[in-house]
């Protein structure tokens, strides 16, 4: 145990000795500004909020939703979110990004070179999404949990 803390806490000084970044990205080698820069925060939360409001829109397509029944609207609630993982997950992995995401320009690239992200990569990052705290909490290069887990990187289109 000791060793692993150690390493730990070695790690933690030699990335501290490190200048920080003059801009999110510039160590994954994107650049400050424009097509291909690090998406920021309020892209991102726009294009999740899209993509919720079109599932929503969506389900309400098969299930009624009726604001009086609570039962009624957990259960619009659970499907509206399955709808959502469904977009989600096909979008992301055969198109590089959702309908919220294409609406805001960004996109989901892969730090190894790869093109589009594929299903795994897809599954988890939605499964960490849903979980709002992974994709919230996001390091110097404007990269979340579910980007770091997954080796991705959010950037934009435009």
């Amino acid at each position: 145990m000791a060793r692993w803390t150690g390493e730990w806490l070695a790690n933690l000084s030699a990335a501290a000795d490190q200048d920080p970044p003059r801009w999110p990205g510039e160590r994954l080698g994107l650049p400050a500004d424009g097509v291909g820069a690090a998406a920021g925060s309020g892209r991102r939360f726009v294009g999740l909020l899209a993509d919720l409001v079109l599932a929503s829109l969506l389900t309400a397509l098969f299930v009624r939703p009726d604001f009086d029944d609570m039962a009624a609207m957990e259960s619009f609630n659970l499907w509206s979110l399955g709808t959502w993982a469904l977009v989600t997950v096909v979008s992301a992995a055969w198109f590089s990004f959702t309908p919220g995401m294409g609406l805001c320009g960004i996109r989901i690239g892969r730090l190894d070179g790869g093109g589009v992200p594929g299903l795994w990569r897809a599954l988890v990052r939605c499964a960490l999404t849903a979980l709002i705290l992974p994709a919230a909490v996001r390091n110097v290069d404007a990269r979340g949990w579910h980007d770091r887990l997954t080796g991705t990187v959010v950037v934009r289109m435009r």
